[in-house]
């Protein structure tokens, strides 16, 4: 439950970041309750929040701020009552949606937590995050639905990383190692520091292990054969087989990829403009890509040789590093090719 509801206390307690460099004497009440939620004291976060609405009672962000206070003082159906009549005002947003979710999901009512997104998509139809969240609550009784309203995140909003996660994932352990490798390294890309991450690096890892297990099958698979940018990955790919033929190593896929990146702009040069094939090119020829590979692979595959690789090569790691925390991995809209028919 914790990883389903992680991205509302978050964000909401990143809001209250500005807060911490006001003067005491100058906080507004709401700056005040925020700090009590931060310490954890959500009781008096609740009183300072009940005091304010008393002279502004129709106040969107302090009734939001009362509820989810509500909601981490574990008086779920106090939380409920203040969220639910939210959602119907024109000033709605879609933290209003999630803050009503939580509350249903972790008490189990979750068919009005459906009908609550079913609502809030037709409001909100380009919000990945709602995509990625009611996906994660249909995911226990409908897995294909669950898949499609991830897609249907990255299709309409490619810059939200929980569908990558979900829709990775998914498919890793549905059997789909290519759109796991895709997914999830665009994924790592938009999230790149988090508990997520490094669950998805070892994924990614393991996709590499077993996508050349049977990978003459690949090119059989009918869902596979009606997806021309699968079949040009394929066809780029496959030939590869024999750089890893003495095992996966981070060294070895390094050499893959960079093979890969090289062939796929040659025989490909303009037929699937992506972001994320773009970036890779650009870290190959910025010197940058093996650093890049031991960053994803590294730790995963084997963790003292990825130390000692970061030691003997820490200028063209920190290098890489500083590079990427700098920069803003963003995808443009329509390099969606999940649906791309033959």
């Amino acid at each position: 439950m914790n990883r389903l509801l992680v991205a509302l206390p978050l964000a909401l307690l990143m809001l209250s970041a500005s807060a911490q460099s006001q003067p005491a004497d100058n906080k507004t009440p709401q700056e005040t309750a925020r700090a009590f939620t931060r310490q954890g004291d959500y009781t008096n976060a609740i009183i300072v929040l009940n005091s304010a609405l008393k002279s502004d009672p129709q106040n969107l962000e302090l009734l939001k701020d009362l509820a989810f206070n509500y909601y981490l003082n574990r008086d779920y159906p106090k939380s409920e009552e203040i969220a639910k009549p939210l959602i119907d005002r024109q000033d709605a947003d879609v933290q209003t949606v999630q803050l009503l979710a939580m509350s249903y999901k972790i008490t189990g009512e979750l068919k009005e937590c459906e009908k609550l997104y079913k609502d809030a998509l037709k409001r909100w139809p380009r919000s990945g995050v709602l995509y990625s969240e009611y996906g994660e609550v249909m995911g226990a009784k409908d897995s294909y639905l669950a898949i499609s309203q991830w897609e249907k995140g990255i299709e309409t909003d490619p810059n939200y990383s929980g569908n990558y996660y979900n829709a990775a994932r998914y498919y890793f352990y549905y059997g789909d190692k290519l759109w796991t490798l895709i997914y999830g390294e665009i994924f790592v890309n938009l999230e790149s520091y988090s508990k997520r991450t490094a669950e998805m690096k070892q994924l990614l890892l393991d996709s590499y292990k077993k996508l050349f297990v049977n990978a003459d099958d690949l090119t059989k698979n009918p869902e596979i054969q009606k997806n021309a940018f699968m079949m040009a990955w394929l066809h780029v790919m496959l030939p590869l087989a024999p750089l890893v033929s003495s095992g996966i190593t981070t060294e070895s896929i390094t050499v893959l990829r960079t093979r890969f990146i090289i062939n796929w702009f040659n025989t490909y040069p303009g037929n699937y403009p992506f972001k994320l094939f773009d970036y890779q090119r650009q870290l190959l020829k910025d010197g940058m890509f093996d650093a890049y590979n031991q960053w994803i692979f590294g730790a995963a595959g084997n963790l003292p040789a990825f130390q000692a690789w970061t030691n003997s090569h820490s200028d063209d790691y920190n290098r890489f590093i500083n590079y990427q925390k700098g920069r803003i991995f963003k995808l443009p809209e329509g390099q969606y090719y999940q649906n791309e028919a033959k």
